[in-house]
């Protein structure tokens, strides 16, 4: 067994003016190994004869690993013939119950290499495991699956070992033995590791990731990410007629768009994107709040082919509660100042359908549209007649005892839930009884539409009703993130600098933050997808209020206690196995604490 360090000779000067991206290869520690075998399985019972691995950093040879190993059994002729090692070669050596540990101490810190990694790498994993040693965790790169990425028939007739040796002109040629190939190995790497610089993979992330499906000219569109900064923001990519094609954010704008045209960027609409892509503008951010709601913002504002989220936050439906003297209920596209009370927004009419539908299944108010005086004197409609409206058109119903069911529904819209959720669920039990199990699952979506609607508008509105919420959060380097939120919208976000006066910076941000009314409804001054990611944030580990500007508090036995059950329902739906649809429809009476 043997550990040598030969003198640096440096190979890949080439390498040392690339940018700094994730972890340049310049500067990872690789350990080339190759194995030779008894066999081609280990779990078949075959066995290492010998190890050979080359550790190197920026194409200077670190040191080398060689050791024979004892397989303490027969090597096969062909082997024997094959590779040079024989019986008597091996028969003083060390058991892999030594070796093993010894090549492991080598490779310690490194991104293991070998040419058909999972050979290698199998044997290497069988035998800890049967030493009960466990496996460290190595980042493993594969030449052979890395080599057919990028050489062509011209380069090589294949990508065997020494077809690649040839091709990249290694000084040493594969001949079966461990340290040699180990050594082959690395001059293939470093081939191919020149070959794709010029197509900007720079760093160990972007090697990892390499497809031979990016295309070259998406490659040679590298250039467009150079301007930005390694910084927290919004990247915009642009046609030329600088129309916006697509809007993205990251925590790292320069790194995250060099992978559109590097990395294994699989998905045919960004390839589509990429080659319409003439430039890519960047706007950095204090924060990673501040880019996530400037990407919706962006979104909403350019529409972009391109993104399929976000991009209509204007098509919303709400259920709405109106103030006359018989109140109803409809769907609307948009909140009035009206004093009205209003449910969502949903983005599905659909769905806002299903819960208009579990509100008129609880509460008799009537459906129609037609607008009553304070004394109506008309015919009853069917419904009616089926029970399902007080009728308050023909005179059934007086005024004041229609305007009690209309307080429940008020109560159960904005504050306490339960009417909805026990009438429902009662309907369900009864039909589950009867195995109309298909009717019965109509009432849970509707139940499950009402319940996240009243949790969304609750949440949503106890945020929005405050002028202002300030709160800050220590981030990972130590400093501290603020934010500035007034009526759900965030006004102002900032990192406070190292040794200021934390007091004072955040009344300079207070201070130059957005002017931002209230208005009507759950979310009067954002979409409701910005408020909900503020929500997000405010909620996360950490957050502490530095201020609050009116009272943000829930109702106590408000929506949200009831939404795990029905969170767990629609998951149990898409589990791909069979379940009982009783257990899916079953009653969503108690919360899950």
């Amino acid at each position: 067994m043997s550990s040598t360090a030969p003198a640096a000779t440096s190979r890949w000067e080439s390498q040392r003016t690339f940018d700094q991206l994730g972890r340049p290869l310049r500067e990872t520690t690789f350990t080339v190994v190759d194995l030779e075998t008894t066999g081609g399985s280990a779990a078949g019972g075959s066995m290492i004869t010998e190890i050979g691995a080359v550790k190197v950093r920026g194409g200077e040879v670190l040191g080398e690993f060689q050791t024979l190993v004892n397989p303490h059994q027969a090597i096969p002729p062909f082997i024997a013939v094959l590779t040079g090692i024989s019986n008597a070669m091996v028969a003083d050596a060390p058991s892999i119950d030594s070796a093993l540990p010894a090549f492991l101490e080598f490779a310690a810190g490194t991104v293991l290499v070998a040419h058909n990694a999972p050979f290698d790498v199998g044997f290497l994993r069988h035998f800890c495991e049967q030493q009960q040693r466990a496996w460290p965790a190595f980042e493993v790169l594969d030449t052979a699956k890395l080599a057919r990425r990028v050489i062509t028939r011209d380069d090589a007739p294949n990508c065997k070992l020494a077809s690649l040796a040839r091709a990249f002109g290694s000084t040493t040629t594969p001949n079966h033995r461990a340290l040699s190939d180990a050594r082959a190995t690395v001059d293939v790497l470093h081939g191919l590791m020149e070959r794709l610089g010029g197509l900007g993979v720079h760093t160990l992330e972007e090697l990892q990731t390499f497809s031979g499906r990016v295309t070259t000219a998406q490659r040679r569109k590298r250039h467009l990410a150079e301007g930005l900064p390694h910084a927290p923001g919004v990247y915009l990519f642009r046609d030329e007629q600088q129309r916006v094609l697509y809007v993205g954010t990251s925590k790292d704008l320069r790194t995250r768009v060099r992978t559109y045209f590097t990395a294994s960027e699989t998905r045919s609409r960004m390839g589509e994107m990429v080659n319409l892509a003439s430039a890519v503008t960047g706007i950095e951010c204090a924060t990673a709040l501040e880019a996530e709601v400037r990407e919706l913002r962006l979104i909403a504002e350019h529409k972009p082919k391109y993104n399929r989220r976000s991009r209509f936050p204007e098509k919303t439906t709400f259920v709405k509660l109106t103030r006359e003297h018989w109140p109803r209920l409809s769907l609307v596209p948009r909140v009035l100042d009206d004093e009205a009370d209003y449910l969502g927004p949903f983005s599905s009419r659909k769905v806002a359908e299903k819960c208009l539908a579990a509100l008129h299944e609880t509460f008799p108010v009537r459906q129609c549209s037609d607008r009553f005086g304070r004394t109506p004197s008309r015919a009853a409609c069917v419904l009616a007649e089926l029970g399902r409206c007080l009728a308050p058109c023909d005179g059934s119903v007086d005024h004041d005892a229609y305007a009690a069911v209309v307080h429940q529904l008020r109560d159960s819209l904005l504050r306490r839930p339960d009417r909805v959720v026990e009438r429902i669920n009662a309907r369900m039990e009864a039909l589950a009884d009867d195995e109309r199990f298909e009717e019965a699952g109509v009432h849970r979506d509707r139940l499950a539409a009402f319940i996240r609607a009243a949790s969304r508008t609750q949440r949503l509105s106890a945020l929005t009703r405050c002028p202002e919420v300030v709160a800050a959060r220590r981030q990972d380097d130590g400093r501290w993130a603020v934010h500035v939120v007034r009526h759900g919208r965030l006004a102002a976000a900032g990192v406070i600098p190292p040794g200021a006066d934390a007091h004072g910076y955040v009344a300079s941000l207070r201070a130059a933050a957005e002017t931002v009314g209230g208005g009507p409804g759950p979310v009067p001054a954002a979409s409701a997808e910005e408020t909900e990611r503020i929500l997000r944030w405010l909620e996360s580990e950490g957050v502490r209020l530095v201020d609050v500007d009116g009272e943000w508090s829930c109702p106590l036995n408000g929506a949200t206690r009831h939404l795990a059950v029905h969170d767990a329902v629609a998951r149990s739906r898409q589990e791909l196995v069979p379940f009982d649809d009783r257990r899916a429809l079953a009653p969503a009476h108690q919360p899950t604490r």
